[in-house]
Parts: structure tokens; C-alpha cells; sequence
């Protein structure tokens, strides 16, 4: 193929040898000692950085491909797909997906855990296993820098050669969005109140603190911005607030909304919170978090302090942090998302390198069903890229349930597709549709719904 990688031709230079290795350098000065002048710091530093920047000059040990290489960055709902589906759109690639975790575990469909309606093995599945179904490598790994020039992607297990690159990093959360700004107040209000919509210990965490509430107020908070999983704090309200019900917990929720409503199946969700849990969830909609007090736990807000015996409070997110490490960054973005074109999904200027998920900056909901059906699109538009064909815009589509009574399994649903005005960043809504009367079938729609989804991804 025409600009096809040459690997292992090139070496790093001193450039990118000071980029990779200047952190490092930087931890390892600090801890040589008090006593030690600059000079000394800097020559205990560098055979550190020396090694640091030697492992991540070495190639990665995967077997070698005659065939195009398509490297996925991610291993969520997007990077998952596009693994399986990347390979099905030309059987011909070689396909690796790099994730530094052993376990996939779904933020999707948590909030059924949460509530008691699904086990925890619904949401777990093998990395492994998903590979090997469907014919591309997983390898476990962390991506740390980029060298677009050369077309390598630098792990911690070495540096692998890309013909095509999709990062689906998903996203980091921005505390200072709450005022809270302090490096180590982020890290305890990150620790004690996990927001709970990253998958893993977070989860876990939240999981722990319902099963250990015995009665106050658990205060959720809903962020601005594009979030991920719109319903996703409303429909948690909905879950805990049942938990307390049904256990007679002299308890109550609060649900800190910065929108005027709910911004997605308003409807519906405002008629459970009155209909189902009236004395029991309180939504407060409106309501700016200017800061919070973690001794006093405390949230500060425009209208006084909302004090709280146990919370999940979940901030503005923002792309995972490799985006902007790896400098493809939009400096325009609030949310720091990748700079992309908006129907091609590839980086401006660069049609080798993709960006999916979370990290990109289209307004669609940040949702599985979104992630999953941009995904398959952005399959098809680089296995015609190879071929040199063109390959045709589809919407991706927002499907988004909310379980508003885990007891009885009731839902409410909201579908959507999106249309460009082809101009700019001009997005409309395209074929919506919303349920908002909750209901048994919809509950089970709900439940058929992830495991569709799941076995799109896996099997």
C-alpha cells in the first residue's frame, strides 16, 4: 500500500528523547536527594531517563505483519467495536487493540447493578476471549506518545508501527469544574466520592457505599457540559432512591442539577421522581456547585451549603488527558476533545489517525449507543480509505433507556439520530422518538437492549 510504514527504520531522536524521558528525568532529580546540587540531579536523572527512554525505543513485542496495521487505542464500548469491526470491513488488516486493563467491565448497564436487577457478570467480559472471536490481538499495554511522522504509537511495553491509528482514550474528569482546584483536594473528593461513571473501582466503590447507607442524605449531582451517559445520573436518582424505599432506610436522595430539567426524557423522569419517590428524591434543578467542603461534607453551591452524609458527585468531564499529551488537543474545546473532522472522524490534516468516543467533539450524546454505531461508520471510512474508495456519512444513533423503577423493571426510552448542515458544526436532531411512559416491556427492552450490544462488541 502506497505510504506504506517501513518499520523499525527509524530511531528517536533527541527531540522526542527529551519529551519522552523529561518527566522521568523530573521525578528522578527530586528524589536523588536534598543534599545534592543541580549538577548532581541532573546526572543521577539521566541514566534514568536513559532507561525510560531505551524501553520505549524498543519495538513492541507483537508478531510482525506484511498486511496494513490498524492500532486501537481504547478498549471501551468505541475501541471495542471498532476492533471487531475495523477486521470485518477488511479482512486483510492487522489489527491490534491497546488496553491497559485485564477486565472489561461496562459503565453501561451499571445502574441495574446498582439497583439489584442484573449481576455484576453481566457487565464483565474478557479482552481475551473478545480477540480471539473475532481475529485481531489484544495486547495490554498503556499508550504514553505518538509520533505521527514516523507512525508509531509508544507504549510501555515499546513502540508499535501504525498504518491507521484510532484513539478511543474515553474521558478524565475536571474537578476544578467544581471549584475544587487543589491537586490534593481533587484526589480525596475523587476518592471518597467517586462519581461512579468510570468503569471498575468506581463502580465497585458506589456499589459499597449503597449496600453501607443506613440513613441522611446521598447527594448526586448532575455536570455541564456533554457528559457521559445523559439519563445516567437520573436514572442512579431513580435506583437509590428505590433502595431506600424498599428497605424502609430513613434516608432520603438529593439530585443537584445545573439545567433547568432533566436534559434528556425530561417527562418521564420528572413523573418518577413525583409519581414513585416524592419524600424520598429531591431534585433540585438550577443548582451551580461552586466548591466542597470535605470535612464538613458540604456542597457549596450559589444558594447556600447542601450538606450530605454519603455522595457520588460527578464533575465536567473532559477527553482523556492522552489527547492533549499526544497534542491533538482542540485549544478551542472546553472539554478538551480532539480536533477532528467532524463527518470523516480523522484528526485535521491526518488521514491515518481517528479519533472515536468519548474524546470526540461532535455534540452527540456520550453514550454506548452512540459509541457503538460511530464506530461502525468509522470502520467503513478507513477500510475505503485504504482501498482508495470513498465512503459515505452515517449518522451514529443515540438509544438511550433509563430503568426509573428497578422493582417493578420499568423504563422509559429516547432514540435519536443526528443530521449536518455540512457548513461547520452545525448538528440538529434527525428521526427522534421518545417513550416517557414507563413500562414492564420497556423494561425488558432495556435489559435485551445491553445484551444486543454486548454480544455486537464480543462475540
Amino acid at each position: 500500500m502506497k505510504g506504506k510504514l517501513s518499520r523499525g527504520k527509524h530511531r528517536i531522536d533527541r527531540r522526542r528523547f527529551l519529551k519522552l524521558s523529561g518527566t522521568s528525568a523530573a521525578l528522578a532529580a527530586g528524589v536523588a536527594g536534598s543534599g545534592a546540587g543541580m549538577t548532581g540531579l541532573a546526572a543521577s536523572a539521566a541514566p534514568v531517563a536513559a532507561a525510560i527512554a531505551g524501553r520505549l525505543n524498543r519495538p513492541a513485542d507483537l508478531p510482525a505483519s506484511p498486511s496494513p496495521r490498524v492500532v486501537i487505542v481504547g478498549g471501551g464500548w468505541s475501541g471495542l467495536t471498532m476492533a471487531k469491526y475495523v477486521k470485518r470491513e477488511n479482512t486483510a488488516f492487522d489489527v491490534v487493540l491497546v488496553e491497559p486493563r485485564a477486565l472489561f467491565m461496562s459503565c453501561p448497564l451499571s445502574n441495574l447493578w446498582l439497583g439489584g436487577v442484573i449481576g455484576v457478570d453481566m457487565l464483565l467480559h474478557s479482552y481475551l476471549d473478545a480477540a480471539k472471536a473475532n481475529g485481531y490481538i489484544y495486547f495490554q499495554a498503556s499508550m504514553v506518545d505518538l509520533d505521527r511522522e514516523s507512525r508509531r504509537v509508544y507504549t510501555d511495553r515499546g513502540f508499535i508501527g501504525y498504518d491507521y491509528l484510532v484513539l478511543a482514550p474515553g474521558i478524565d474528569y475536571d474537578y476544578a469544574s467544581l471549584g475544587v482546584s487543589d491537586p490534593a483536594e481533587q484526589v480525596a473528593l475523587a476518592q471518597s466520592y467517586p462519581a461512579g461513571f468510570q468503569p471498575g473501582s468506581e463502580l465497585l466503590s458506589l456499589k459499597a457505599k449503597l449496600d453501607a447507607f443506613e440513613g441522611g442524605t446521598f447527594l448526586l449531582t448532575v455536570p455541564t457540559g456533554n457528559y457521559r451517559c445523559y439519563a445516567g445520573p437520573y436514572e442512579r436518582a431513580c435506583i437509590i432512591a428505590a433502595h431506600i424505599k424498599r428497605n424502609g432506610i430513613k434516608g432520603k436522595v438529593v439530585l443537584l442539577d445545573p439545567h433547568e430539567e432533566p436534559v434528556i426524557q425530561a417527562e418521564g423522569l420528572l413523573a418518577a421522581f413525583e409519581e414513585l419517590y416524592d419524600g424520598v428524591l429531591e431534585y433540585e434543578a438550577t443548582v451551580k456547585i461552586e466548591g466542597v467542603d470535605l470535612v464538613k461534607k458540604q456542597v457549596i453551591t450559589e444558594f447556600g451549603e447542601v450538606a450530605f452524609t454519603d455522595a457520588a458527585i460527578y464533575p465536567r468531564i473532559r477527553a482523556a488527558r492522552l489527547i492533549e499529551t499526544v497534542g491533538l488537543a482542540d485549544p478551542s474545546s472546553p472539554q478538551k476533545e480532539a480536533a477532528v473532522h467532524p463527518l470523516r472522524y480523522h484528526v485535521k490534516g491526518d488521514e491515518r489517525v481517528y479519533v472515536t468516543g468519548d474524546a470526540r467533539p461532535m455534540p452527540f450524546s456520550k453514550s454506548a449507543n452512540t459509541a457503538n454505531t460511530e464506530a461502525h461508520t468509522v470502520s467503513r471510512i478507513i477500510a475505503a480509505h485504504a482501498l482508495g474508495r470513498p465512503a459515505e456519512w452515517e449518522s451514529p444513533t443515540t438509544t438511550c433507556y433509563a430503568m426509573v423503577d428497578p422493582i417493578k423493571r420499568e423504563s422509559i426510552m429516547v432514540t435519536t439520530r443526528y443530521k449536518h448542515d455540512g457548513k461547520g458544526a452545525g448538528w440538529d436532531f434527525a428521526d427522534s422518538e421518545a417513550i416517557n411512559d414507563r413500562s414492564a416491556n420497556l423494561g425488558k427492552d432495556n435489559l435485551a437492549w445491553g445484551v444486543g450490544l454486548y454480544n455486537d462488541m464480543f462475540l
